[in-house]
């Protein structure tokens, strides 16, 4: 998306006037104000942004940005984004969705959007739980895990998204966690500036039906202890007092400790999220320790905007018809009085 603003926005420029309505300590609120501070710094006119969504909890967020937005049908919201970016391509636009509506009823939606490689992004919110329908058993659920549709503990083991989304050639990944901000904030500036579908998963705690979902994870005690943030072109390296690392160990990730049997710095894995093969990318997104956050695959490639702008301008230096009228009066043709 080409920077085209003038006007220098503030994310009150981009807050609506209505009342949000997520429960309370929800962390819905994190991600909508993360999007209305990036939205200023991404250089994009406030009239040509879209944000489109679902169904759920997630999906009242076009309603509290001061942009266009469609609140759209149940898992659809990509075949929407679609039309609405191959219609005009100038305007940045966003698919708001969560791990139900995404990945259950919109699952093929979701797959193909990522596979056709549109320019727009998706934000999903994944809480593990169906939280609009009150606490059953979402695609990303844990086994074991007792909601109200499966008291005695769900039986069917989860979708990762980042696997799933890699798999279906997803060229641009990235995980956050939803009590993470500032790196939000960044993750989802770089996201828009990516040509291509972008992919930002948020760990999203649902404080009524799942609470503490992701805290081993996020919990300001452990972050930096189970997280590794990663960066391209830098090693991967996390913990505490950066003293842990990963190394590929055969075809396996392996954590070490630097300063141990001899490992230093430099023996630690750089990650590389412009490498076209997913390989080590799909290994990334499925690692849950550490749990890797960061943009995990930022690969850019031709989009279908550009492959089918391409094939029209084929198409029409090879017709013989050059205006509508053409066609209708080639061939056989009669008068009729």
């Amino acid at each position: 998306m080409e920077n085209t603003a003038t006007q220098k926005y503030t994310f009150k420029d981009f807050a609506s006037d209505q009342e949000v309505r997520w429960c309370p300590g929800c962390d819905d609120y994190v991600i909508l104000r993360a999007m209305q501070k990036a939205l200023p710094e991404m250089g994009v006119k406030r009239e040509n942004v879209v944000f489109i969504s679902g169904i759920g909890c997630s999906s009242r967020f076009p309603y509290y940005m001061n942009t266009y937005g469609m609140h759209s049908i149940h898992g659809r919201a990509p075949a929407i984004a679609t039309g609405v970016k191959l219609a005009n391509p100038e305007l940045s636009v966003w698919v708001v969705t969560g791990d139900g509506d995404a990945m259950a009823i919109g699952g093929n939606h979701f797959i193909h959007v990522l596979r056709r490689n549109i320019d727009l992004n998706i934000v999903l919110f994944n809480n593990e739980i169906y939280g609009l329908t009150k606490g059953q058993f979402s695609p990303t659920s844990l086994v074991g895990q007792k909601t109200k549709s499966s008291p005695y503990g769900n039986t069917q083991p989860p979708f990762e998204p980042g696997e799933l989304a890699i798999g279906a050639q997803a060229r641009f990944f990235a995980r956050i966690a939803g009590n993470q901000p500032k790196e939000m904030t960044e993750v989802f500036i770089k996201a828009e500036k990516f040509k291509g579908t972008s992919l930002i998963e948020v760990l999203q705690n649902c404080v009524i039906f799942n609470d503490n979902c992701y805290a081993k994870y996020t919990d300001k005690d452990v972050r930096e202890d189970k997280q590794l943030f990663v960066e391209d072109g830098k090693p991967m390296i996390f913990g505490k007092n950066k003293d842990k690392g990963l190394i590929l160990n055969g075809l396996k990730l392996e954590v070490v400790n630097l300063g141990e049997n001899g490992i230093t710095a430099s023996d630690i894995l750089v990650h590389k999220a412009n490498e076209k093969d997913p390989t080590l990318h799909q290994m990334l997104a499925r690692l849950k320790y550490p749990l890797v956050t960061g943009i995990i695959r930022s690969f850019e490639d031709v989009t279908l905007g550009e492959r089918e702008e391409a094939l029209t301008a084929q198409v029409k230096a090879n017709s013989n018809f050059k205006k509508t009228d053409d066609l209708f009066f080639s061939g056989e043709t009669y008068n009729v009085k």
